[in-house]
C-alpha cells in the first residue's frame, strides 16, 4: 500500500514538473507541442511543415508564417510554456499560475477569515 501511495505521488510530481516546462519551437517533436496549451493537431502540423522550411528567428517570424498564430494567441502560447529560441514572447504573462483576477481583470481581494481563538487549556 505505501508504496503504491509512494508511486502515486513520485508520477504527480513528475508530471507537474512536465506541465510546467518550456517547449522550444524550433526543436519539439509532435507530441511535446500537442502537450502546450492551445495547440492541437492541426497547428502541430502547420508549425512543423513551416520548421521544415527553416528555424522560427523570433515570435514575429512564427506569427508570420503559421497561420493562426496572431499576437493574442502567440501571447497565450508562450504563457503556456511555448519558446522561441529559448525566449518567451515579450509582453506576454510570465506564467498561468499569477495572483487571480476578478471579472474586471484586477487583482482578486481575498476574503480576511477569522480564526479562533486557542485555548488556554
Amino acid at each position: 500500500m505505501i508504496r503504491k501511495l509512494i508511486l502515486a505521488v513520485a508520477t504527480l510530481m513528475a508530471s507537474m514538473s512536465f506541465a510546467f516546462a518550456q517547449v522550444d519551437v524550433n526543436k519539439a517533436d509532435a507530441a511535446a507541442l500537442d502537450a502546450v496549451k492551445g495547440i492541437g493537431p492541426a497547428k502541430t502540423k502547420a508549425i512543423l511543415e513551416e520548421r521544415k522550411k527553416g528555424e522560427f528567428k523570433d515570435w514575429a517570424d512564427l506569427e508570420q508564417r503559421v497561420k493562426g498564430i496572431g499576437g493574442k494567441n502567440a501571447a497565450k502560447l508562450s504563457a503556456a510554456g511555448l519558446v522561441v529560441n529559448g525566449k518567451a514572447m515579450e509582453g506576454a504573462p510570465a506564467s498561468s499560475t499569477s495572483t487571480p483576477t476578478s471579472k474586471t481583470g484586477k487583482p482578486a481581494k481575498m476574503e480576511k477569515t477569522s480564526v479562533p481563538a486557542a485555548s488556554g487549556k
